[in-house]
This record gives C-alpha cells, structure tokens and sequence, in this order.
C-alpha cells in the first residue's frame, strides 16, 4: 500500500524513534517499499556564531549524516531500499519539504505523549499531521504513569 516511506529522525533522541523505523520497516517489507530517514539540523542563531567553530555547520552535517547511516544501517532493510537525507531549517517546514521531494506517501514519525507544553506551543508531529499531503503516522510512547 505505501510505498515511499519517510521517518523523520532526533538524532538526540534515537531511542524515541525506533518504534517509527520499526513500523516502517515493517510497512516497507510488506509492500516492498522504500523508506528514507530525515534528520533536521537547526540553523545556528547569527548571534551565537562567533562562540562557535567557522565550521560548525559542516561538523554538525558530518556528525549527523555518520550518525543517521548508524541508524540505518541497523534498521533491517537492505542498502537499496533504505536512504538517509540531513537537511537544515525549521524542523515540520523540512520535513514536509523532503515529503514532497521524494513524493512520499506515508511519514511515520514518533512522538511524545502531549502535556501542557505542546498543548500550548503546538508540536513538530502536530504541524506535519495538520500540514502533509501523504498520510502520516504517529507513533506514541507508552504513558508510564497512566
């Protein structure tokens, strides 16, 4: 059914999304799909670039490409129907950029149980679920406190 597949990946937080890659993967084999993992870097703030590196851009891509391949590479699916991308923005506006580039037609991506503080201030998955033209799943944490 689907068969274009992007997993949005927080490389700071892998762990949050392997249920994701592990729904996708699934998907993916089922319907002998493809998936791609989007890691989305932040654009330095102009007022903190003379604290850091002249290259710290390209260390930052560099770490997260290594590290995004690392992830893939232990995802389950051959070389060939898995692919990795790092782009650099505002993290729903990228994400749906790249939907659209590879004309996917599933996003799976994780998220936090909501609280008050995404309530009030929206989320990364809320703006992709609201926004995107493919179906998107979201796949939950388990609640340890319910």
């Amino acid at each position: 059914m689907y068969q274009r597949i992007l997993v949005p990946i927080d490389l700071a937080d892998v762990e949050l999304a392997k249920p994701a890659i592990a729904s996708a993967v699934m998907t993916a084999k089922e319907a002998n799909g493809v998936v791609r993992l989007v890691n989305v870097l932040l654009i330095t703030p102009p007022m903190l670039a003379e604290y850091v590196p002249p290259d710290f851009d390209e260390q930052q891509r560099a770490s997260a490409e290594e590290a995004i391949g690392i992830v893939a590479a232990e995802a389950g699916l051959p070389p060939g129907r898995i692919s990795t991308v790092v782009r650099q923005g505002n993290v729903d506006r990228e994400i749906l950029d790249e939907a659209k580039a590879m004309n996917a037609d599933l996003i799976v991506m994780s998220s936090h149980r909501t609280g008050v503080r995404t309530y009030f201030l929206g989320s990364n998955a809320g703006h992709v679920v609201r926004y995107a033209r493919c179906s998107v799943l979201v796949v939950r944490q388990p609640a340890w406190n319910d």
